[in-house]
């Protein structure tokens, strides 16, 4: 299908899921429940693209005019560029006990409310057509097969006259809307979870779309989605990697040269060891080199890191200033995994950033409440290394010292690169170890070494080759050849 032959939905992110949009001249069943968002979603169809100056029509059978214009203006829509048609049942409608009957056997004439639309249809002769709600109609039908008919010979007559159809429904076990799926060409489904509203497409006929349940907010814009990032979004011909030193030329040389652009780097330890002072450290040196970095804080307040990070020699706020770091705080339980990979999506694509950092794994699943985190930030990575981004999340590890663990919540898998710190007790004193566990591009050094962080930065020895035991947290000093006798 010609892209010109679509439609925008008006919603930001929904287009993306529809594959570019609703495919014109086709009938598309809106399904959720009260307060899904539904009315509103109609709204921004009706009143997306009015340059092109085509006639749309709102045919309400559930609200009053009044109310419709009322709310519809509250929510920021130009409602006085559409067309309603209000075949809702008013005072008199409950006084003189009237009848509804829309196309019913060869007397549409003498319908009422047929000819109502059927004046207004050719009238105006609509693009766009909004029915709100065709479960108003179940219970104005006398069987299921006469609904069934009506609903048929509505929409077939709307698409007819050269109008594309939404209408919703609140389909539920008193009225199911299963013959309303059937009989429509692309279903939406919106729906109010416990974190939040989701929205889902299950059938677009003639068309590809975007599969799963997409994340849904309702905000002074209106509704928003927020599409699924799949791993394979947009990947771009991403030249051969090359080296992103940390500019220590110890923690260089036990990785090699560097981690290489456009992989995944887990920085792995107890609280408080100095994984974001390390990734920071990356981030840092690729400042220099003018590469846009983004800091994502799950855990820690923006002012305390900058603030930390000027006593130990990183200038983040310099950094900050000149564009080349934006560190943001996620508030915790305010976003859904969607929303925040679709802000990390338009940090890589609008602001040209070259380095990602989430600090930490365990504040993103705590602040997600997301049962299926290794899907979410699977996908998440994946997307970024099939930009060419480079990625570092740093991981605490519940254990001091001894029981050595890489990662926490079996993420170690989405790694290219690990590198793990470590506290380690020498004689009566808490000291710190670095060290490479994996590293898949190219070969690394396989010794640890001590690991400082003073007012100067962060400062590592040389290999600890005189200690044994180091992962369990409490080395033993191994005599030389030198140190015999």
């Amino acid at each position: 299908m010609h892209e010109n032959d679509r439609l925008s939905s008006g919603i930001e992110g929904l287009d993306e899921v529809l594959d570019g949009g609703l495919p014109s001249g086709q009938t598309y069943l809106v399904r959720g429940g009260p307060g899904c968002g539904k009315t509103t979603l109609g709204w921004h169809f009706l009143t997306t693209a009015l340059d092109d100056g085509t006639p749309r029509l709102f045919i309400s059978l559930g609200e009053s005019f009044e109310q419709l214009r009322r709310n519809g203006a509250a929510s920021g829509f130009p409602v006085e560029a559409v067309e309603v048609l209000d075949l809702s049942p008013d005072a008199e409608f409950f006084v003189n006990n009237q009848g509804y009957d829309i196309f019913a056997a060869a007397q549409v004439e003498q319908a009422p409310l047929t000819e109502r639309i059927v004046e207004r249809v050719n009238a105006i002769q609509p693009k766009r057509v909004f029915i709100d709600s065709m479960t108003q109609l179940r219970y104005l039908s006398t069987d299921a097969y006469q609904f069934r008919q009506q609903a048929v010979g509505f929409l077939r007559f709307l698409v007819a006259a050269g109008a594309t159809v939404l209408f919703t429904s609140e389909g539920s076990q008193e009225a199911p809307d299963e013959d309303l799926q059937f009989i429509s060409d692309g279903i939406l489904t919106l729906q109010m979870q416990d974190n939040g509203r989701v929205l889902e497409v299950t059938k677009l006929r003639g068309s590809s779309f975007r599969k799963g349940r997409h994340a849904m907010r309702i905000c002074d814009r209106g509704l928003v989605v927020f599409p699924q990032l799949m791993a394979s979004e947009n990947p771009i011909s991403v030249v051969a990697p090359h080296l992103c030193p940390a500019g220590i030329p110890e923690i260089d040389e036990l990785l090699n040269g560097g981690i290489e652009s456009g992989t995944v780097t887990i920085i792995s330890g107890p609280s408080g060891v100095g994984k974001t002072t390390l990734g920071l450290q990356f981030i840092k040196e690729a400042a220099g080199r003018g590469d846009r970095s983004v800091v994502y804080l799950f855990e820690e307040a923006v002012d305390t890191l900058l603030n930390r990070c000027e006593g130990i020699n990183i200038p983040v706020r310099a950094m900050v200033e000149r564009g080349t770091l934006s560190v943001l705080k996620v508030d915790p339980l305010l976003y859904s995994p969607d929303e925040f990979a679709n802000q990390v999506r338009l940090e890589v694509e609008k602001a040209n950033t070259q380095i990602i950092m989430i600090d930490s794994v365990l504040g993103y699943k705590l602040s997600f409440q997301e049962d299926d985190l290794i899907r979410n930030i699977h996908s998440l990575c994946q997307y970024l290394k099939g930009r060419g981004i480079t990625t570092l999340l740093t991981n605490e590890v519940e254990s001091i010292t001894g029981d050595f663990k890489a990662t926490e919540l079996g993420v170690s898998y989405l790694a290219d690169n690990i590198i793990f710190l470590r506290y380690l007790e020498i004689r009566g004193q808490m000291r710190r170890a670095i060290g490479v566990l994996k590293k898949r591009l190219s070969d690394f050094e396989k010794t640890l070494r001590e690991f400082e962080i003073s007012r100067y930065g962060i400062k590592v020895g040389r290999p600890l080759t005189q200690l044994r035991g180091i992962l369990s947290g409490v080395p033993e000093f191994i005599k030389s050849r030198d140190d015999e006798p």
